[in-house]
């Protein structure tokens, strides 16, 4: 379940950034004396339009296209390095008569170049959700801005001016 909760604070975070576009509320002005009464109805054949139109519901909650890219099985690290650089080491000491000099130099050199790995792995992945969030975001956008122009259409169709 926590990885579930995060995908939906993800998309919530990512939807709320989208920027004006999601927050934007347009304008509807009667143009031909029409009553509030008749306003409201017009606007909800027109939202019930316009959803089905664009296939954005303005109303319901943001939702991702698709899954957020998945994490890797951590490569490299501190440890794994310094074990693996130091079985190496050893082999290489021994051919030039110091086993435990080796070793250590191993260990120290493979700690170093495991950590870098990881961390690249870390890079990776975070430019990768980035890139995830705001394609998010910029679809989300798109069809908003879609649902807007259908929305648009449908009330000036019926007489109002909208803005």
């Amino acid at each position: 379940m926590p990885g579930s909760w995060r995908l939906w604070a993800t998309v919530l975070a990512v939807c709320l950034s989208a920027g004006t576009a999601l927050a934007q509320d347009m304008i509807v002005f009667p143009a031909k004396n029409q009553s509030n009464d008749q306003m409201e109805q017009d606007k909800f054949a027109c939202y019930s339009w316009a959803k089905e139109q664009s296939g954005f519901d303005p109303m319901a909650p943001p939702t991702a296209t698709s899954a957020p890219p998945p994490k890797e099985a951590p490569k490299g690290g501190v440890v794994k390095g310094a074990a693996r650089g130091a079985l190496v080491g050893v082999a290489v000491g021994a051919i030039a008569g110091d086993a435990g000099k080796g070793a250590a130099i191993g260990a120290a050199s493979g700690g170093l170049i495991g950590g870098m790995r990881r961390n690249d792995q870390r890079r990776q992945e975070a430019a990768n959700q980035q890139q995830w969030e705001q394609d998010q975001a910029r679809q989300s956008s798109q069809k908003r801005s879609t649902y807007n122009r259908a929305f648009a259409a449908c009330m000036e169709g019926k007489g109002y001016t909208v803005k």
